[in-house]
């Protein structure tokens, strides 16, 4: 008989933990028993998970699982009993426990909830199952409609049964950021194999919309007959509801829930869509189910009417994401209904508030004055909580950071949101008059301004009375928090507005701070379509022409009102834009409504020639240049040592450093129009040497932002705000490079050698990625060539994606993206004591999680929050916003603001 040998740890004897011996408890009993035994030890459990070789949140997520597997069990042997004719107290004696615990585990209740688990686990099981690897990372759970606790369990249940969870991340295009990747893989999954298949990794397509009693799958949409929809034509009214789709109440297949209203998708006859709003109706003609309003003429053709599906995805024809839906027939099935979701009500209230400055540099200079300040003061107040920092190393990385994001800020120019602003999708209600909004998130008879973007000028601001005594309205919208109704006409003023989900910005405006004025008598009547309809034989614009002659206009429109302009030379600019946004989807002559309206005159008197381009701040400071190619960083003498070394950051400015490269290349074709085909080719050229450039924004290349303005008054306190921002970014770049690396203790690191270490290997694991990207780069820039191989005539825009998603699918393919460094609290503890070299801990934070790093270093207050920022709180208040809004501006959560302000 063949000898056994076992290393038996004892508590405290072998390493700091008490070790068990073998493999780990694998029952759920056993494991509960010990974790609650270590527990019992004076272990936490960061330890135990150490201990154990897994993260903390793999503990709990296990441990939750082992309880549930454990209740699971002792329920169903609980109910056997039960039906062999056991009392609640014979049971208790039976099992061990007290009666009370018979009755829990009788109790329906917890059978419901752990079938759900067990529902989750078989949606996830069967998707690995059949796809190989599933994404299982943040936002899963909300797709799958369960929550990230059920997930994680289930996960982890699924691990224990051999399935493996692997991690990578993905950089994002055009940000630099990371986006990380949890992927569950099949059991005995390689991690060789596992990363020369990254483009395997696939979607859990199926949702719950009962929270994981039952799942949906994603199929083919629902195709609705197209003799249930009763098209409401323009001469029928059509028009004044344009995209809004009226649904028959008490349909079980298109019920909207409890949702009153949402943005949908519904496939018609296998072949076409309808794109709008759904609202339940009570005027539905009989014989029809739902109606579909159009501001297109009767006897249109079914590809004027309804979108035409397109090809790529079965699964989704509509060209946007969606989710479906789905209902319980009359039999008690549950089947999927053709009603599939873009937004639902609660939705739009999400999005950011910021102030773009296409909206405030129409305003008065006081009042974007006003707003850019607030958004100064709050870039200040989180620059001044980064100093307060205690660790040197952590402070210096994230006023890395910060000088980055307020340098992103001084191009783009964003101001604070006006107290009470919200977004809100609009919906018509003919009973209201065209001065009235029903706006049940505001009070009766206040005053506020819809802005919608773009816009013209003020002209295309509306200002309106809040009535929400309408019956009309409050049947349609009830306390909806993200919807408003209008009269249709006022659509009209909104830039041409309709209602297929068209938003609008909703700003109390009591004290008149938004300024306003009437429609322009000349754009009320006009309609592109009508006026400017191509003629036989006239070439459609293309997608990339109309892209570039619609930033052409609307920066002339934000020349013209910065430079004050009159009404009836904006409204020129604003008809020929109208016509110029609808020339490509209805083949409208563009050219000539360029002539008609002497757009070539304004853009002389306004930008200086027909040929020239934007000549404001406000249109500039974003706009991209080409310069000659440059790399960060240059040459120059050490005053401390009168040296010559490579600078990144001037110590003394706090500015970027770059030196020009010089690199030139040799060009001997060129893209020219071949007469015959009209298409774009390559003809051969005599060589010439080419000097390499860069795009960068115009904000970016100056200094001073005054050189981009023309001189007027708004632009004057844009350029003032873009200066502050500059200077600050340049300031924490000074307070970066000028800060003392930290102290580090020998000591401390003989004290916290296997945090140390730990760490030294946590840093290993992410430089691991450095050739993966490299790898990404040379697969990338393949997959591109390839793709402009097979169409030489491609447009820059479509190129510009195409390099976006090579790159991306590169990346995950070839496992390119950090491996971001999770430091738990016995590692911060020796970060903090100087056991961490400041040049091994500077790399190690380059590799972390931002938010956690700022979490850990940030002093707590007893008041948790500084002084300056409690005042900062109180003026918000004082000015009307609210707490909720002031504790997301502030990042502090709603009870901290409370206890400040109190």
């Amino acid at each position: 008989m063949p000898e056994e040998i076992k290393h038996i740890g004892t508590p405290r004897h072998s390493g700091r933990y008490p070790w068990g011996s073998g493999k780990d408890p694998q029952r759920s009993k056993d494991f509960i028993s010990y974790v609650k035994e270590l527990k019992k030890q004076g272990l936490n459990e960061t330890q135990i998970a150490e201990g154990l070789g897994i993260k903390p949140t793999k503990l709990r997520a296990r441990y939750a699982a082992s309880v549930i597997e454990k209740r699971a069990a002792d329920s169903s042997f609980a109910f056997r009993l039960k039906e062999k004719g056991y009392s609640n107290v014979a049971i208790g004696k039976r099992m061990g426990i007290n009666e009370s615990s018979v009755r829990s585990l009788l109790d329906e209740s917890i059978i419901e909830k752990t079938k759900m688990l067990e529902n989750t686990v078989g949606v996830l099981k069967n998707s690995v199952d059949t796809k190989g690897y599933i994404d299982v990372g943040a936002g899963v759970e909300t797709h799958l409609g369960v929550s990230r606790t059920k997930l994680d369990t289930a996960v982890s249940m699924l691990q224990d049964n051999g399935y493996e969870v692997k991690y990578f991340k993905v950089r994002q295009v055009g940000t630099g950021k990371e986006t990380s990747f949890k992927v569950l893989a099949p059991p005995g999954t390689l991690n060789k194999d596992f990363y020369d298949n990254l483009d395997k990794v696939k979607t859990v397509y199926d949702f719950s919309e009962d929270k994981g009693r039952t799942f949906n799958h994603i199929v083919p949409p629902k195709n609705v007959d197209s003799n249930r929809i009763f098209v409401r034509y323009k001469e029928d009214g059509g028009s004044d509801k344009d995209g809004i789709i009226e649904l028959r109440r008490g349909v079980n297949d298109l019920s909207l829930g409890n949702n009153r209203y949402a943005q949908v998708r519904v496939a018609v006859d296998g072949t076409h869509f309808m794109k709008g709003m759904a609202i339940h109706s009570d005027n539905i003609p009989d014989g029809y189910d739902i109606v579909y309003n159009v501001n297109k003429p009767k006897g249109s053709p079914k590809d004027k009417v309804f979108k035409p599906m397109k090809d790529e995805d079965p699964t989704n024809p509509f060209g946007t994401t969606v989710r479906q839906k789905s209902y319980m027939d009359s039999k008690g099935k549950v089947q999927l209904s053709p009603l599939n979701l873009v937004n639902e009500e609660g939705e739009w209230a999400t999005w950011s508030k910021n102030l773009s400055s296409q909206f405030l540099s129409k305003q008065i200079p006081s009042v974007a004055k006003k707003q850019l300040k607030l958004a100064y003061d709050l870039k200040e107040e989180e620059f001044n909580e980064i100093m307060s920092l205690t660790n040197s190393a952590v402070r210096r990385r994230l006023l890395q950071t910060f000088s980055d994001e307020t340098d992103s800020a001084s191009v783009h120019l964003k101001a604070s949101a006006f107290p009470g602003q919200g977004t809100h999708v609009i919906l018509p209600v003919s009973s209201l008059k065209e001065n009235e909004v029903y706006a049940p998130r505001f009070r009766q008879g206040e005053v506020v301004a819809l802005v919608r973007h773009p816009h013209g000028g003020i002209f295309e601001i509306p200002e309106l009375v809040v009535n929400n005594r309408r019956p009309e309205a409050r049947k349609l919208l009830g306390q909806a928090e993200d919807a408003i109704g209008i009269n249709p006409k006022v659509a009209q003023q909104l830039s041409g507005a309709d209602f297929d989900g068209d938003t609008v910005i909703v700003i109390p405006n009591r004290s008149g701070a938004i300024k306003t004025s009437p429609q322009l008598k000349a754009l009320k009547d006009f309609d592109p379509r009508l006026s400017y309809k191509g003629y036989d034989g006239m070439k459609t614009i293309k997608p990339r022409t109309k892209q570039t002659e619609m930033g052409k206009i609307s920066n002339l429109i934000t020349d013209m009102t910065v430079r004050g302009a009159s009404q009836d030379e904006i409204a020129r600019a604003v008809k020929h834009s109208m016509v110029v946004i609808d020339s490509e989807n209805h083949k409208l002559n563009y050219k000539q409504s360029y002539i008609d309206h002497g757009i070539a005159s304004l853009k002389e008197k306004y930008q200086g020639s027909d040929r020239s381009g934007a000549s404001t701040l406000i249109s500039r400071a974003a706009s991209e240049i080409r310069i000659n190619e440059r790399e960060a960083g240059r040459y120059l003498i050490n005053p401390k040592t009168g040296k010559s070394r490579k600078f990144y950051i001037d110590p003394e400015t706090g500015k970027k450093l770059y030196t020009e490269t010089g690199r030139t290349f040799t060009v001997s074709k060129k893209k020219v129009v071949d007469p015959l085909t009209g298409k774009k080719v390559y003809v051969d050229i005599d060589p010439k040497t080419v000097t390499a450039k860069t795009k960068i924004t115009r904000m970016e290349r100056e200094d001073d932002a005054f050189a981009l303005s023309s001189g007027s008054k708004i632009e004057s306190v844009y350029a003032d705000h873009a200066n502050a921002l500059k200077n600050l970014a340049n300031r924490a770049r000074k307070e970066m490079v000028n800060t003392p690396p930290i102290t580090y203790s020998e000591s401390a690191r003989k004290t916290y050698r296997k945090e140390a270490d730990s760490l030294k290997n946590k840093l290993i694991l992410a430089y691991r990625n450095k050739p993966f990207e490299r790898q990404a780069q040379l697969l990338a820039n393949k997959m591109v060539s390839m793709r402009k191989k097979s169409n030489p005539d491609m447009e820059e825009d479509e190129l510009k994606k195409i390099r976006g998603q090579s790159l991306t699918e590169a990346r995950i393919r070839t496992g390119a993206g950090k491996h971001l460094i999770e430091i738990t609290d016995r590692e911060w503890e020796a970060i903090q004591s100087g056991a961490i070299s400041d040049h091994a801990l500077s790399q190690i934070l380059l590799n972390s999680d931002l938010k956690a790093l700022k979490s850990r270093a940030t002093p707590r207050y007893d008041t948790l929050m500084s002084s300056t920022k409690t005042q900062r709180a109180q003026y918000l208040f004082d000015i009307g916003h609210t707490q909720s809004e002031i504790a997301d501006m502030l990042g502090v959560s709603v009870s901290t603001l409370e206890k400040a302000l109190k």
